[in-house]
């Protein structure tokens, strides 16, 4: 292990050229001189050859020189105006890109690239998940709705109602009110994997567990009404049963989620995992941009309430072994075999 590196990880990295790892380390070419980014296009070195360095002022260090086709000491620059970006969006700042572009000294499709591949979101979906919050919080406390709206920054009730309805599934006064008045339909399926809880709003599946019952799922939801059994519901429910007899299928079932920012960037990075792959925590802190946040994605994983169709299961510790998983390791086992024997065609 190079200062701290983990090398099997570091090494895997640069074979698949992964650019969320860019910034992280750099890849020393003894047999060159050189050092690179992980995503460097340069034909892969000999792994003898290698050597990982945390910083190119190590690199530097130990006689090696930039590489003229990555540049890799070009990401510290990228993180700056990330950084910089994300103040100017927190203060209140437009987040065009054209404006971004301007501040940062970037072309505006190359910034929407590193600001991306740094946070799992577009400028103006950042933006727009820092509102909500912001309303969110402030909903709590708000006298009125509408008061609550403006504090958080929007230009108007309209643009506040329909966010929310789009990528939550919930009004501001649901919101508000902990989600109280909204109709849950749910159901216990019987599977190959044990009892399924499959619950569902209007807008999508928003529970997918096993071994769960009412309880259960008044505890996720304590303000919904919820209604056990529904024929309106029984074939997205059927869907939803051949999506879990069949992992790696049913990316098309809508879903009716509920989180931060981060949390929700965290479930999308799960649903961008391949079936029938694997990721470590750190892997997929990796594709958020911040490798060193993998407690912090453990936790966003452990909040998720929709197994399988939001594929926390993918996601397994740093020396291969399964890890943890909320419903057992044997599901979560038997979930990555069908996945890997479906892609393999076995």
């Amino acid at each position: 292990m190079s200062d701290g590196i983990d090398e099997e990880a570091a090494w895997a990295a640069v074979r698949r050229r992964d650019r969320a790892f860019d910034g992280c380390f750099v890849t020393g070419v003894l047999s060159t001189g050189i050092y690179c980014r992980p995503s460097c296009a340069a034909r892969h070195p000999a792994r003898r050859n290698v050597r990982f360095f945390a910083s190119g002022e190590q690199a530097r260090a130990a006689g090696l020189r930039a590489c003229k086709r990555c540049l890799p000491d070009d990401v510290a620059r990228d993180e700056a105006a990330v950084r910089t970006a994300i103040d100017a969006i927190k203060a209140g700042e437009s987040a065009t890109l054209e404006g971004l572009g301007a501040l940062t000294g970037y072309s505006p499709s190359h910034f929407q690239r590193i600001f991306k591949r740094a946070t799992g979101l577009s400028p103006a979906a950042y933006s727009r998940s820092l509102r909500e919050e912001r309303a969110k919080e402030a909903l709590a406390g708000a006298v009125t709705v509408t008061d609550a709206i403006y504090e958080a920054g929007y230009e108007a009730p309209s643009r506040f109602y329909a966010g929310m309805k789009d990528r939550m599934g919930m009004t501001a006064s649901d919101w508000r009110n902990g989600g109280k008045g909204r109709v849950i339909h749910w159901a216990n399926v019987e599977t190959t994997l044990g009892t399924m809880l499959v619950a569902a709003t209007e807008q999508g599946v928003c529970c997918l567990s096993f071994n769960e019952g009412e309880a259960e799922l008044r505890a996720r939801f304590p303000n919904a009404d919820l209604i056990a059994g529904s024929d309106q519901f029984r074939d997205l429910f059927e869907r939803v049963t051949q999506a879990v007899e069949h992992p790696g299928t049913g990316s098309d079932i809508p879903l009716d989620v509920r989180g931060t920012a981060f949390q929700q960037a965290c479930w999308q990075a799960l649903r961008e995992i391949p079936p029938g792959e694997t990721r470590s925590y750190g892997e997929q802190a990796a594709m958020l941009g911040n490798p060193k946040a993998s407690r912090a994605v453990g936790g966003a994983n452990g909040a998720n309430n929709i197994a399988v169709l939001i594929p926390c299961h993918r996601v397994i510790a740093a020396d291969g072994g399964l890890g943890g998983y909320a419903y057992g390791t044997e599901i979560k086992a038997e979930l990555l075999a069908r996945e890997k024997k479906s892609q393999t065609g076995a």
